[in-house]
């Protein structure tokens, strides 16, 4: 994965509207659950339109449908293959041959993972990196996804997220206005000292006494 050939299957998947979308065309937001997979469990395997012959037509078959609702790791389709009682090696063999034909690709994944996930949900660096190795992400793919995010930009959303929950806080005193709007950044994966230092400069700019917190200390 990642070589040239897997990265230039990926570029061309986009341009064709291929499981990660183009730039042009509305892509699912990762964060709205699928239906295909709390659903196709409980169907029956007729129902489902999978063949009782060949594991290898029927795991085709699930991978193809599964990828059709939302983009997928490899592990994702694996332990959707495991689940569906399919043998380790007819998935084994279907989902190899997806990544070959980028069908299947883990960094495109997590790139497109970032992009989603930052813009929409504003997740910081370290967030993402844990949502990403509950997917099966392998380490260097996160680390190399994650990476294009800078500082700057994360530091960026940071006090955009800030901005819009400033004033909502209003009318509570200080500390609680602290605590709220550093715990938001908190569960959003930002850094004890970036969400401080964001939101010691947003309480000044509406004139609220910051001279109590030390660097480094909420």
């Amino acid at each position: 994965m990642g070589g040239p050939r897997a990265r230039g299957a990926r570029r061309g998947g986009s341009r064709d509207g291929g499981p990660y979308g183009g730039r042009g065309r509305r892509r699912r937001d990762f964060g709205e659950a699928s239906a295909v997979d709390g659903d196709a469990s409980s169907l029956s395997r007729a129902e489902r339109g999978e063949s009782p012959g060949d594991p290898v037509e029927r795991a085709r078959a699930i991978c193809l449908r599964l990828l059709t609702g939302t983009p997928r790791t490899r592990k994702q389709l694996a332990d959707a293959l495991r689940k569906r009682e399919i043998p380790d090696e007819a998935a084994q063999e279907v989902l190899s041959r997806f990544e070959e034909v980028g069908l299947i690709d883990d960094s495109a994944f997590a790139d497109a993972w970032v992009e989603s996930r930052h813009h929409g949900r504003g997740l910081a660096r370290r967030a993402l990196a844990r949502e990403l190795r509950t997917k099966g992400v392998d380490a260097t793919l996160i680390d190399e996804a994650v990476g294009r995010l800078d500082a700057d930009q994360e530091e960026a959303t940071a006090r955009e997220l800030v901005a819009r929950k400033l004033r909502s806080t209003r009318g509570l005193d200080r500390d609680k206005r602290l605590r709220r709007l550093a715990g938001m950044l908190a569960r959003k994966g930002y850094s004890q000292g970036l969400a401080l230092k964001v939101v010691r400069q947003a309480l000044e700019e509406e004139g609220e006494d910051t001279d109590f917190l030390e660097d480094g200390e909420f």
